[in-house]
């Protein structure tokens, strides 16, 4: 019998905190992940003024030497900007206080950097949140680029719930999407003897479930709704943990999303263009797409090109060209792509455009 030399590393979160006011534990969490010196926040305009200073605050009065740094977005030069800060200030972690930009930058800085992140999110766009990967705005669109699983993750519901809702069906929506992206693992795996973790796939699989199955209830303003979604959200970010790789939560869907970022940057939210790619890669899976289609309506997200504010042929060119943003990845769209009738036909039957 042959030696057994398998191995894998998987990351989590050390010291996860989702509820009512848990911004205030900030200082406790510092200390359960054994921080002991400087802490350097990264915000933006609007989360500095809603959470930012806040946390600062709390950091500071919690006996740690605390400084803050504002960016403006999800560009290389935001990140770099913190890098300086980081290298000038030399922070023991770097706590990412915001939406999914503010979060993506912390976390990619302070990979740069060699030091842990803090999550600390003010809304539930997406799986950010908790994922090792980070999306930055190049010339064509966002690049997903490695960084690190959070250290910690400090989601309080009280804020988040505050967050235009629309920002929370986008969540709802990414979340959804896993639906999809598991079945094209699966695919990847039956058709190119692609590794396969069927623990990582019912992870990704019940935070899809979990908001499917609640899509009624989830509903502006209620602490609840950002509670379920966050919790949601946080599963999703951790199946990707187990697997060491994005694939229990992004398949051809998110491949179509980070297309039509090229072909109409700004159109939507991610989440929103991944929720409607994956009505589409359900009905190629031959899935029940009608019930993703149905539960993004119930929670008010884009179930159409024009709700996503992109023409027809706009979506048709994107089902076509993206197979080609992750020629690594075999998924439902194959090594060729759609074929523009075959694109055509798609949009027409589900309903897209």
């Amino acid at each position: 019998m042959e030696d057994f030399t398998k191995s894998k590393t998987m990351i989590f979160p050390r010291d996860v905190r989702v509820g009512h006011g848990v911004l205030e534990e900030l200082g406790d969490v510092l200390r359960d992940i054994s921080v002991r010196e400087g802490v350097l926040v990264v915000a933006g305009e609007r989360t500095r003024r809603l959470a930012g200073e806040r946390a600062l605050s709390v950091v500071q009065k919690a006996g740690y030497q605390a400084d803050l740094v504002e960016i403006r977005g999800a560009t290389l030069p935001d990140v770099a900007a913190v890098e300086v800060e980081g290298r000038k200030r030399k922070p023991q972690v770097v706590l990412g206080v915001g939406g999914g930009s503010v979060i993506d930058v912390a976390k990619l800085a302070a990979f740069r950097l060699g030091v842990p992140y803090v999550s600390v999110p003010t809304s539930a766009s997406h799986d950010g949140i908790t994922s090792p990967r980070a999306s930055i705005k190049e010339e064509r669109g966002n690049a997903s680029k490695q960084a690190s699983t959070p250290m910690a993750i400090v989601a309080d519901t009280e804020i988040i719930a505050r967050a235009p809702y629309r920002m929370l069906t986008a969540g709802c929506a990414d979340a959804i999407s896993n639906s999809t992206a598991v079945l094209d693992w699966k695919l990847a795996h039956r058709l190119r003897g692609e590794e396969y973790s069927s623990f990582a796939a019912v992870l990704a699989e019940t935070a899809a479930d979990m908001v499917i199955r609640n899509a009624e209830v989830i509903r502006p303003g209620l602490e609840e709704s950002a509670w379920l979604v966050v919790k949601s959200l946080i599963v999703s970010g951790v199946s990707m943990s187990v697997a060491g790789s994005s694939r229990p939560a992004s398949g051809a869907e998110h491949m179509f999303s980070h297309t039509l970022d090229q072909l109409a940057p700004g159109s939507a939210y991610h989440g929103e263009q991944v929720g409607v790619g994956a009505v589409m890669m359900m009905y190629l899976h031959g899935g029940d797409w009608r019930a993703i289609r149905d539960a993004l309506h119930t929670l008010g997200a884009p179930t159409t090109a024009a709700q996503l504010g992109v023409k027809k042929e706009t979506v048709v060119e994107a089902l076509c060209k993206a197979h080609l943003i992750r020629p690594d990845r075999y998924t439902i769209l194959g090594d060729k792509g759609l074929s523009r009738e075959a694109a055509e036909e798609l949009v027409r039957v589900t309903g897209v455009a």
